[in-house]
């Protein structure tokens, strides 16, 4: 990315003045070298988010933020539906509540070794992924409505976890506000036997274990030490989120200009918050991220029934579960003034500081935990969310590596067997439905994970407490 007209104000964060049909800057968090290996087409979305109706503050981007569909991915903005604010699909995604959930086990890094061909087996016949995947959960219409509306709820009393899960995952478990009447049956077919799979691209299982610990304290109160293994799950809402995101992007693309919005990207298909396409795209989003949080709570108890046929010892409770595809309506402290906001995250990861409301009794001491996810074969990391995040960027952080390679490329550079013959090498051992989906998400097509968490931290953004390391990856 050309940097020359952006504005340096700290190490990590630099501003592009608004001009022209702006109606705010665009903040970019990210050092020079992440900055300009951006592709200027992140600077052209951001700039494009910054002139839609009702924008709040600042369109920004997180330090890896890269090339995404009307929004970039990294993209973080807030809108007021009292000043004619927007909701874009666009700018939740296609992978609506697509997230990362973290559990510890007890165990240490010593107590897996011994079985590790034995678990990642285990795990990849239990664990259906890739593309097309289904599971053994077959839902008629009854229970997919009872799904869309109770996410993590409903899995949990089916049986599919316990109770203590839902106070380690935004919104309790259950997002409000969901109308499932406003998800196609369309929609709903292709969700009916994927409840419980990974699916596809960058998705996956990983079995890791704690490298290092930044920050004592803080990991000590998420029960978090060096050697220990924990389990992260990667995945979304699948099939149903998709074709939410299809339809509702060519609803609003004609909304937007019944309402005289003028979109300088079609791509940036939205429309009025206080209009009935936004209000019925925010009820259909709202099922979709209960989708995303059963199908991540489903995928957690086949992990737990794994763990215990083959680590019978380990207890595998939740440490938290957050989603970075989202349109969240939140208040946050604006010049002083409490606002209603609703919050577009697209591939940005909520990130509330410490003593949040919403916030757990547990957790709302310490803040709330970021969890980064890193790619196959390089780290991924737990971080914690800060008070002057909150005002940063409305409480929002990275949510990875970013990608700095496009799959095409990547599966033109890499061989899947020759990846995972070199993994195996270092001690990694990968299983998946597809080669060529390994070689498209290679380590080396993103971008440095420790850079990227990096800035996020000398930004203020989150804070550093843990660093894990791949055993095991179950990759979709």
């Amino acid at each position: 990315m050309d940097i020359t007209s952006l504005k340096q104000t700290s190490e990590d964060q630099w501003e592009l003045p608004a001009t022209g049909k702006m109606r705010a800057p665009v903040i970019f968090y990210a050092d020079r070298a992440l900055l300009e290996g951006m592709d200027d087409k992140v600077r052209e979305q951001a700039t494009n988010v910054a002139t839609l109706p009702g924008i709040v503050k600042a369109s920004y981007v997180m330090p890896d933020g890269h090339w995404g569909y009307g929004f970039p991915i990294g993209g973080v903005a807030a809108f007021d539906a009292d000043e004619g604010g927007v909701v874009s699909a666009g700018g939740v995604g296609f992978d609506i509540s697509c997230g990362v959930r973290c559990l510890l086990t007890g165990l240490q890094a010593e107590d897996i070794e011994p079985v590790k061909e034995q678990l990642a087996d285990a795990l990849f016949a239990n664990i259906p992924a890739g593309v097309g995947s289904t599971g053994r959960i077959h839902l008629d219409d009854d229970e997919m409505t009872a799904m869309l509306r109770g996410g993590a709820r409903w899995a949990v009393d089916r049986g599919w976890g316990s109770r203590e899960d839902l106070e380690r995952i935004e919104e309790h478990g259950s997002m409000q506000g969901a109308e499932p009447e406003h998800v196609s049956q369309k929609a709903r077919h292709r969700q009916r036997n994927e409840m419980g799979t990974l699916g596809s691209g960058n998705h996956y299982l990983e079995v890791q274990r704690v490298a290092e610990i930044f920050d004592p304290d803080i990991a000590a109160q998420l029960s978090l030490a060096e050697g220990d293994v924990v389990v992260s799950i990667h995945c979304g809402s699948r099939g149903l989120g998709h074709q939410i995101g299809t339809e509702y992007l060519r609803e609003m693309a004609i909304a937007a200009a019944e309402h005289g919005i003028d979109l300088p990207d079609r791509e940036l298909a939205c429309a009025p918050l206080r209009s009935e396409v936004g209000h019925r795209y925010l009820g259909a989003m709202r099922a979709g991220i209960n989708c995303a949080l059963a199908n991540r709570q489903i995928i957690t108890h086949l992990t737990r029934e794994v763990f215990s046929d083959v680590l019978p010892k380990a207890e595998l409770p939740l440490l938290y579960d957050v989603s970075h595809n989202t349109c969240k309506e939140e208040e946050h402290i604006v010049d002083g003034a409490k606002r209603r906001l609703f919050i577009h995250r697209k591939g940005a990861t909520r990130a509330f500081g410490p003593g949040h409301p919403e916030l757990p009794g547990q957790l709302r001491d310490v803040g709330q935990p970021v969890l980064i996810g890193g790619s196959m074969g390089t780290e991924s990391w737990v971080l914690i969310g800060t008070k002057e995040g909150m005002a940063r960027s409305f409480g929002s952080a990275c949510h990875g590596a970013g990608r700095r390679m496009s799959r095409h490329r990547a599966k033109k550079q890499w061989r899947g067997s020759k990846l995972i013959k070199n993994l195996a090498h270092r001690g990694i051992i990968v299983r998946s439905v597809s080669m060529r989906g390994v070689a498209e998400e290679a380590p080396g097509a993103y971008k440095d994970v420790r850079a990227v968490v990096d800035s996020a931290d000398r930004a203020g953004l989150a804070r550093k407490v843990a660093r894990l390391e791949p055993r095991v990856c179950i990759k979709g």
